[in-house]
């Protein structure tokens, strides 16, 4: 029996598939944790949404944001879902698409395993956030997100404020444990997240951190496996295993064998496609490469 975390997958299908065979997956012994992030950008979402439905007596996933944006799109009226990539509408529009949403919408915002020794979450935990907290916070969201008022969580979880404290109420607090579960990666001592800061560790400014990194954050028990951050490409410290290594951009698809004695990472070629440009090198190029993608 294996235990393999796996990176964002994004609607990379056929990467999906080719890892799976590199680490000889077998359901019958092995099992799956996916890091969030099913969907968008990859050209085969609605592909791999049905190969992790497929999986999913033998797999853990948790939600990243672009599922949760998924699931809120899927509120909105069938013109305006016309409206976003042909990636997302061909899950919006796919008559399997409620009982694949239904399924989603039920995931959780972390997945832990004690006897393992390791918590999986899509993007990073607060400063603050020991694991048990982390977990009681996830509960908060996952129980609205599964009762009759997710309309309004997805409706009202757009938003990068506020800055995250424990005083916080109503739709302000699902947004804040959302926002440090799903698009953390820099932020300050405090707490306030950066969203704007997507680059590699010392492209920030002074005063931040990325998040596993900030001074006297609390301790933390478990380690950590996430995915998100894809300018990190296979980052292990602190305690944290970050796994998104691009497969959507022409990276690569990890796999971290969780149960194993050492390191044990396999990898294969991500979508044949050209990485996306720094924002900063996009200024300097000028309006022809408006439309380029952004990680």
């Amino acid at each position: 029996m294996a235990v393999w975390a796996i990176g964002d997958l994004q609607g990379c299908h056929d990467v999906t598939q080719r890892l799976l065979e590199k680490i000889r997956f077998d359901p019958a012994v092995d099992r799956l944790w996916f890091c969030g992030d099913l969907v968008n950008r990859g050209g085969q979402s609605i592909e791999t949404l049905r190969l992790v439905h497929s999986l999913r007596e033998v797999s853990h996933v948790v939600l990243g944001n672009h599922d949760l944006s998924l699931l809120a799109i899927s509120e909105r009226t069938p013109d305006e879902q016309r409206r976003v990539n042909p990636d997302l509408q061909g899950v919006l529009f796919a008559p399997d698409a409620a009982e694949l949403l239904a399924w989603l919408r039920g995931r959780p915002l972390c997945h832990v395993d004690r006897g393992l020794g390791w918590m999986m979450v899509h993007a990073g935990l607060a400063p603050k956030w020991t694991t048990q907290l982390a977990e009681r916070h996830a509960r908060e969201v996952e129980v609205r997100l599964r009762g009759d008022g997710y309309r309004k969580l997805l409706k009202n979880m757009y938003g990068d404020g506020p800055e995250w404290s424990p005083r916080l109420q109503g739709s302000e607090r699902d947004r804040a444990i959302i926002n440090i579960f799903t698009r953390m990666r820099y932020c300050s001592p405090r707490g306030r997240v950066a969203f704007e800061q997507k680059g590699t560790p010392g492209s920030q400014p002074p005063g931040l951190y990325p998040w596993f990194a900030v001074p006297g954050h609390a301790h933390r028990d478990l380690k950590i496996v996430c995915g998100h951050w894809s300018a990190l490409d296979l980052f292990i410290g602190h305690g944290v295993h970050a796994i998104d290594t691009g497969a959507v951009w022409s990276g690569k698809l990890t796999a971290l064998q969780l149960d194993a004695e050492g390191l044990n990472v396999v990898q294969v070629p991500g979508r044949d496609v050209p990485a996306p440009m720094p924002k900063s090198k996009q200024r300097h190029q000028g309006s022809h490469r408006v439309g380029q993608h952004t990680a």
